[in-house]
C-alpha cells in the first residue's frame, strides 16, 4: 500500500511539473488564434472565444516572415550538414587513428570548452571582417562548422566501436576514408542524429551572433526578425505569439520525429579509456 501511495505521489508531482512547464506553451499557441486585444484582457483568457488565422496571415503577407523562415532554414541546414561532416571526421580521428600529439591536442580542445563563447565573439568578428564575410551567410556558417562539443560527443561514441571491425575492413583493403564512410558513419547513426538535433536547434535559435554579423534586415534569421517585430508591435500580443509559434514549431517537430535516436545517442557512448 505504501509503495502505491509513493508511486501515486510521484506521478502526481510529475504531472503537476509537466503542466506548469507546458502551460505557457499552450497559452502561447492559444493566444496566437485570438482576436486582436483578447490576450490582454483581465482576467486573461486561456482559450480563444473565436479562432482566427489573421495573425499568421499578417506575418506571411504584411510582415514578410517567409523570408526570415527561409534564412533560418537555410543557415540551420547548412551548418548542421557541414558540422556533422567535420565533427564526425575529427571525432573518428581522435578515437581510432594514431598520430603524434593526439591526446595532447584533444586535452587542449577540452580545456578550451571552459572559455565562454562571448569572449571569442570580438576576435571572431574582426577575423570575418578582414575576410569580407560580414553581412553574408558564410559569416554565420563558418563559426558553426565545427565545435569542440561535437568532436567530443562523436569521439566518445566512436570509442565504443570495436577495433576488430575496423581491422577487418582494413584487411579487406579499405583505407581510412573507406572505413570512415562504410563502418564509422553507419555505426554512429544515433549519435550523429543527436548531434544534428543539437546543432540544428542551436543554429535555429541563435540570436546574438546573427544579430552581430547581419546588417541587412533581409538577411535576418527568424529570432532576430521576431525581436525587431516585437519592438514595432509591442502591443500586438497575439501577433507576437503567432510569431513565436512559427519560431518554435520546426525545432519541436524535428525533436519529436527523431527523439528515439536522440535518446539512444545520449544514453550511449559512455566509454572509459
Amino acid at each position: 500500500m505504501r509503495k502505491i501511495l509513493l508511486k501515486s505521489a510521484l506521478y502526481a508531482i510529475l504531472v503537476i511539473g509537466a503542466g506548469i512547464t507546458l502551460a505557457p506553451i499552450v497559452w502561447m499557441l492559444s493566444a496566437s488564434f485570438m482576436k486582436t486585444g483578447e490576450a490582454n484582457t483581465f482576467p486573461p483568457h486561456f482559450l480563444p472565444h473565436q479562432l482566427t488565422l489573421e495573425h499568421y496571415i499578417a506575418l506571411f503577407t504584411r510582415l514578410s516572415l517567409a523570408r526570415y523562415v527561409f534564412n533560418s532554414l537555410l543557415l540551420a541546414a547548412l551548418v548542421t550538414l557541414v558540422s556533422l561532416l567535420l565533427n564526425s571526421m575529427a571525432g573518428y580521428a581522435f578515437a581510432k587513428l594514431r598520430f603524434p600529439g593526439r591526446n595532447t591536442l584533444f586535452k587542449t580542445l577540452l580545456a578550451a570548452m571552459v572559455i565562454p563563447a562571448q569572449v571569442t565573439m570580438l576576435p571572431l568578428f574582426l577575423m570575418l571582417n578582414k575576410m569580407g564575410l560580414i553581412n553574408t551567410y558564410m559569416g554565420v556558417i563558418i563559426p558553426g562548422m565545427a565545435s569542440i562539443f561535437g568532436i567530443f560527443l562523436i569521439r566518445q561514441y566512436a570509442l565504443s566501436i570495436p577495433d576488430s571491425l575496423l581491422d577487418a575492413a582494413r584487411i579487406d583493403g579499405a583505407n581510412d576514408l573507406r572505413v570512415y564512410v562504410s563502418v564509422i558513419l553507419p555505426l554512429c547513426k544515433p549519435i550523429l542524429i543527436t548531434l544534428a538535433i543539437f546543432t540544428f536547434m542551436g543554429t535555429w535559435n541563435d540570436f546574438l551572433w546573427p544579430l552581430i554579423v547581419m546588417t541587412d534586415d533581409s538577411m535576418y534569421t527568424l529570432p532576430v526578425a521576431l525581436a525587431n517585430l516585437s519592438g514595432e508591435h509591442v502591443q500586438d500580443t497575439e501577433l507576437m505569439m503567432a510569431g513565436s509559434v512559427v519560431t518554435i514549431l520546426p525545432v519541436m517537430l524535428l525533436f519529436l520525429s527523431l527523439q528515439k535516436y536522440y535518446i539512444s545517442g545520449i544514453m550511449a557512448g559512455g566509454v572509459k579509456e
